[in-house]
């Protein structure tokens, strides 16, 4: 080749370079060490806008504590009204407790006054405000704590605070003889074989028959009244029992169902009450009369040996028959009364003899 043609041939690899220089690189001679990236693909690349993962974290922490404050406080809040309602409720009264918060809740009523100042006025605002919330709570407090005790009496509470109607008025005279039913008068047991049978305790029949001559008789059970009202109608075939009081007519304390005297529209100085379980199951122990509860033995005469003590009873008619009832006590007050009978037909035979009368 000429040298012209060599001078040609360089020129136009000169042009040829200038024109696109990346095409012709470096290259080692174990071939190239990386690929080559096109500088027009990254600069169309779009701009990212999430932030780093690190500040992203930061932010939601930053956004996340006012609420978890929120809601502890919230809790303790919660907690510590249950904790002072609990206490209020086991501490205190309804009565009480209404007492006690009137102020707080009259706190919440202040209104400025036409002859305060703007400062004074705004105080009063805010004092107003601040108190509005545990004022609403406690009268809601109130509320629901009257209407709770309330349903809790209709349980709880005899029916009426007076269960029998009010004596005639020629009768005021006349003592009020309260029987029990179970283990009194009458004995009930269940066997496999028959189921339930009832039994009338012997010589219940001869006992309200007399006795209904002096005495104004009232059967006061803890049972539903579905037992007791036909039981007492088989049982009292003569209509001797004026009055049947069932479960609706105790008080419920302590698990148990009583039997509440106080209710009974009678004078408590003329009410006698006659049960197996007597003080087991009466507020009222100084008009007990307790006797031996009846678990069917065929031999018993129970009833019978009491009928002499509840006709004295009614024929010297006491002032009041609790203090004569706690003599009798801690002894059978049939037989104990039998005993000071003897002995005061003793004395009276010894009077006689030395000519005098004494008066029992």
């Amino acid at each position: 080749m000429s040298l012209v043609g060599r001078s040609r041939q360089f020129i136009s690899i000169i042009k040829r370079i200038s024109k696109n220089p990346r095409s012709y690189s470096s290259v080692s001679a174990n071939g190239p060490s990386e690929p080559i990236i096109s500088s027009t693909i990254i600069g169309n690349q779009p701009t990212s806008s999430i932030p780093p993962p690190l500040e992203s974290a930061a932010v939601d922490r930053a956004a996340g504590k006012p609420w978890s404050f929120l809601k502890y406080t919230l809790i303790a809040a919660l907690t510590g009204g249950v904790a002072t309602a609990s206490y209020a409720t086991y501490a205190y009264t309804l009565e009480e407790v209404d007492e006690k918060t009137k102020a707080l809740r009259a706190s919440a009523k202040i209104s400025g006054g036409v002859d305060l100042s703007s400062f004074d006025n705004f105080q009063a605002m805010l004092k107003s405000a601040a108190m509005t919330v545990p004022a609403k709570l406690t009268e809601l407090y109130l509320d629901l704590r009257a209407s709770t005790e309330e349903h809790i009496r209709g349980f709880t509470e005899p029916s009426s605070d007076m269960l029998l109607p009010d004596l005639h008025p020629l009768e005021q005279h006349v003592f009020t003889l309260v029987l029990d039913l179970n283990e009194t008068l009458l004995y009930s047991d269940w066997k496999r074989d028959r189921g339930w049978r009832t039994f009338k305790r012997p010589g219940v029949d001869d006992f309200l028959e007399h006795l209904a001559q002096f005495y104004e008789i009232i059967v006061y059970s803890d049972q539903q009244s579905v037992y007791v009202d036909p039981i007492v109608d088989r049982l009292d075939e003569k209509h001797c029992i004026r009055y049947r009081l069932s479960r609706a007519a105790t008080r419920y304390q302590d698990g148990k169902h009583y039997r509440d005297l106080s209710k009974l529209n009678r004078d408590p100085a003329r009410v006698l009450y006659v049960s197996g379980n007597a003080l087991e199951s009466c507020l009222q122990s100084e008009n007990c009369v307790a006797i031996k509860p009846w678990k069917c033995e065929a031999e018993d005469t129970t009833l019978l040996d009491l009928i002499p003590f509840l006709e004295y009873v009614a024929r010297h008619s006491p002032k009041d028959i609790r203090p004569v009832l706690a003599s009798y006590q801690g002894h059978d007050i049939a037989k104990e009364f039998i005993e000071r009978s003897k002995e005061h037909q003793r004395r009276r035979q010894e009077q006689k003899q030395q000519g005098r009368l004494w008066r029992f």
